[in-house]
C-alpha cells in the first residue's frame, strides 16, 4: 500500500489467522517440529525389541560376543557354530564342498556333529539346519585370543551370526551383530531417524502408506437400518435374489451359528453381527446346492458381506459397478498399524518401556513430564541431553499458550484456526530469536477467558526476550495488559481509517471519544437480552454416548429453534462433540457426505432438518 516513509523496521513474522495445513500427513508433532528432535531421539537412544514376542533386540560386535564367552564358568566345553543353512530345502552340494576345501573337519547337521571327511548327504525335500564347527573350546581364563579369532572366523562364515553350544545342555544361544530376535527368528533393519517417520519409505506403514487411514466399506452404509433382517432388503450394495450362491452360504453359516437371518440385524449379538459382516477366514462348510432337480454338497469358506463387497469393488471391470460400490467406502483405521502410521519394527522401539507411538499419543502435558523425568545412563545421557532440552522446550512453550490437552500425535486437519495459530506461535518461541518484530492476527481465537493469561504470560515473554510483538485483538484483557494502544476509527468503513488514540491503557480508558477507551472504562457495556424464547421441551436433537477424543461417553440434548452456545475450558470437548460428531453425522444423514464420524451411539430428531451448514474457519473460495 502507499506510505510516504517506514523507519526501523525489524526483521518481521507475521503468524496469521489462516487454517492449519489439509495435508493428512500433518499432526501437532510435525507442525511444531518436536517429531523431527523425537525421531533423532528413538534411533540413537531407544533400545529395539521384537514385534512378536516383545525380546530386547541388539546387535552386537565380535569383542561383545567375546566378552560373553569369556563369562563362561571355568571348565565348560562348548561348541562354536557358524549357522551356514537355516531351514532350507535342498542338497546344497557346492555349500558343503567349499566348507570341506577351507580347512573345516566337522559340521553340525540338524543337531548331530558329523566329520567333513564322511560322505554328508542332506535331504533335499527336508528343511535342514547345517552349521560349521569353527572350534571346540574349553573355558579358560587365558582363551581370550583362541576365542576372538573363532568368533571372527564364526561371523565371516555366518553371516553375521554365530552360535554358542554348550556341551550337555540342548539350549543354544544366538549372537547377532545385526537385529535378530533369535527366538522369532526376525532381522531387524538398521535404526535411523527416517525409521520413525510415517512421511519416509523406512518407517511408513505398508498398509496405509503412513496415512493411519485406509478406505474401508462403512457397515453402516452396507445396512443403513438395523431393524431390518439380514434375510430381507437389510443389506444395501447387491441383491440376494441374483447372488443365490452367496445367500444359500450365508444360510448354511447362520444355521451353523444359529444366526437368525430374520431377526432384526440390531437384535443380532455382536458376535453374530461380526460373522455375518466380516466372514469366518478359511473355514470351509458344506453347503448344499439345487440345480435341475438335483442337489449337490460343495465345501465353501464364509468371505463375509463387506470383504465380498471389497473384492467386488476391486475386481469388478465395470466403472459404472466401481462407482456403485464405492457409495459405501469411508475412512477407517488401518486395521495393521491400528492408525498409528509407523511400521511394527519402528513401533517396537522404546525409551523408559514407551514407544515413539506412545509418547506422540499423550497429551502435550503428560509427554512434557514424562520427558523432563527421563533419566538415562552413561554415553545415552549425553546423545539425549541437546535433544531432550529441544523437546521440553517445545513441550513448555505449548503448555504456555493453552495447548496442554492435545495430543502430539493429533492430524493438523482437525486442528480448530485458534489453535493452528498458537501451534505456530509455539513453534516460533521454539527458536529464542530476539530484535524480531512478531505480528499476530487475534491469537486469544478460540481461547476460553481462563487461558488467556497463560497467552498473554507467553507474548509478553517474546517481547522480554528483546523482540516487538504487534497484536490486532479486541479482548479487553489482552489490550489491558499491553504497553501500548494504537486505537483505530472511530467507527467502520468509510467512517473509519483515522487513529481516535494512542498511548498506554490508562490514556485509552480517559479518552472521551474512542469507544474502545469507553467500554475498557465501564462507560459502556453489552446488555444482556431481557427477554429469552420458550424452549419446546419436546423439539430436542438428541446426541447419545458421544466418545472421540476426549469426551467422556456423554448424553446431551440441544433444542431446536433456538440460539444455543457450547462452552467451556480450551480442550474440554467443544469442538469434539460438534465438529467431530454432531457435523459429520447429520451430514452423512442430511447431506449424504463421506466423511469420519466421531464415535457416538446415535442422533435422534434430525428429521426435523432437511439440510446442515457448517460455517467453520476456512477462507472462502
Amino acid at each position: 500500500p502507499d506510505y510516504d516513509y517506514i523507519r526501523g523496521l525489524s526483521p518481521t513474522i507475521s503468524i496469521e489467522q489462516k487454517t492449519v495445513s489439509k495435508n493428512p500427513r500433518s499432526t501437532v508433532g510435525t507442525i511444531t517440529e518436536i517429531n523431527d528432535y523425537l525421531r533423532v531421539l528413538f534411533a540413537r537412544v531407544g533400545e529395539q525389541h521384537c514385534y512378536s514376542c516383545h525380546r530386547h533386540v541388539e546387535p552386537q560386535t565380535a569383542e561383545q560376543v567375546v566378552d560373553e564367552f569369556m563369562l563362561l564358568e571355568e571348565g565348560t566345553k562348548y561348541l562354536l557354530l557358524a549357522p551356514i543353512i537355516e531351514h532350507r530345502k535342498g542338497e546344497h552340494l557346492e555349500l558343503l564342498e567349499d566348507v570341506r576345501r577351507s580347512g573345516f573337519a566337522r559340521l553340525r547337521v540338524n543337531g548331530e556333529v558329523h566329520n567333513l571327511e564322511d560322505e554328508i548327504l542332506l535331504d533335499k525335500n527336508r528343511r535342514n539346519q547345517v552349521e560349521i564347527v569353527v572350534d571346540r573350546l574349553v573355558a579358560r581364563p587365558n582363551a581370550r585370543p583362541r576365542i576372538t579369532d573363532s568368533v571372527e572366523t564364526a561371523l565371516k562364515w555366518g553371516h553375521g551370526k554365530l552360535i554358542l553350544s554348550v556341551v550337555g545342555q540342548t539350549d543354544d544361544r544366538l549372537f547377532s551383530e545385526h537385529r535378530y530376535c533369535s527366538n522369532c527368528k526376525i532381522s531387524f533393519p538398521e535404526v535411523l531417524p527416517q525409521s520413525f517417520s510415517f512421511n519416509s519409505p523406512l518407517g511408513m506403514c505398508k498398509s496405509c502408506n503412513g496415512l493411519g487411514n485406509a478406505l474401508r466399506i462403512d457397515p453402516d452404509r452396507v445396512i443403513p437400518d438395523k431393524s431390518r433382517p439380514l434375510g430381507g432388503a437389510a443389506i444395501k450394495g447387491f441383491n440376494l435374489h441374483i447372488a443365490r450362491w452367496f445367500k444359500r452360504v450365508m444360510e448354511t453359516v447362520a444355521a451353523h451359528y444359529k444366526i437368525d437371518l430374520e431377526a432384526p440385524f440390531e437384535a443380532l449379538s455382536p458376535k453374530h453381527q461380526d460373522i455375518m459382516l466380516n466372514g469366518t477366514g478359511e473355514r470351509k462348510y458344506e453347503v448344499e446346492f439345487r440345480r435341475s432337480r438335483r442337489s449337490f454338497t460343495h465345501p465353501c469358506a464364509w468371505e463375509g458381506i463387506i470383504p465380498r463387497m471389497e473384492r467386488l469393488w476391486r475386481e469388478t471391470e465395470s466403472e459404472e459397478n466401481r462407482i456403485r460400490y464405492a457409495a459405501y467406502f469411508t475412512d477407517a483405521r488401518c486395521p495393521d498399524c491400528r492408525g498409528y502410521r509407523l511400521r511394527p519394527e519402528s513401533r517396537s522401539v522404546t525409551i523408559a518401556k514407551q514407544s515413539i507411538v506412545d509418547v506422540s499419543g499423550m497429551t502435550i502435558g503428560d509427554a512434557h513430564d514424562f520427558l523432563g523425568a527421563l533419566e538415562l545412563k552413561g554415553s545415552y545421557q549425553v546423545v539425549a541431553d541437546e535433544l531432550l532440552k529441544e523437546i521440553i522446550g517445545r513441550l513448555r512453550f505449548l503448555k504456555d499458550v493453552g495447548l496442554s490437552y492435545l495430543t502430539l500425535d493429533r492430524p493438523g486437519p482437525t486442528l480448530s484456526g485458534g489453535e493452528g495459530q498458537r501451534i505456530r506461535l509455539a513453534s516460533q518461541m521454539g527458536s529464542e530469536l530476539t530484535g524480531v518484530l512478531y505480528i499476530l492476527d487475534e491469537p486469544s481465537i478460540g481461547l476460553h477467558p481462563r487461558d488467556n493469561q497463560r497467552l498473554i504470560g507467553t507474548l509478553e515473554h517474546l517481547r522480554n526476550l528483546g523482540n516487538t510483538v504487534i497484536v490486532v485483538e479486541h479482548d479487553a484483557e489482552m489490550m489491558l495488559s499491553a504497553d501500548w494502544i494504537v486505537d483505530f476509527g472511530p467507527g467502520a468503513g468509510r467512517l473509519g481509517g483515522d487513529i481516535v488514540v494512542s498511548g498506554p491503557p490508562s490514556k485509552i480508558r480517559k479518552h472521551k471519544t474512542s469507544l474502545t477507551g469507553q467500554y475498557l472504562s465501564g462507560r459502556r457495556q453489552i446488555p444482556s437480552p431481557e427477554t429469552r424464547r420458550e424452549i419446546d421441551r419436546k423439539r430436542v436433537i438428541q446426541i447419545q454416548g458421544a466418545a472421540a477424543n476426549n469426551l467422556q461417553n456423554i448424553d446431551i440434548s440441544i433444542p431446536v429453534g433456538l440460539f444455543t452456545c457450547v462452552t467451556g475450558v480450551s480442550g474440554a470437548g467443544k469442538s469434539s462433540l460438534i465438529n467431530s460428531v454432531l457435523y459429520p453425522a447429520t451430514a452423512r444423514a442430511l447431506n449424504n457426505a463421506r466423511i469420519a464420524v466421531g464415535a457416538h451411539k446415535a442422533i435422534l430428531g434430525l428429521e426435523q432438518f432437511d439440510k446442515v451448514i457448517n460455517i467453520d474457519q476456512s477462507p472462502i473460495g
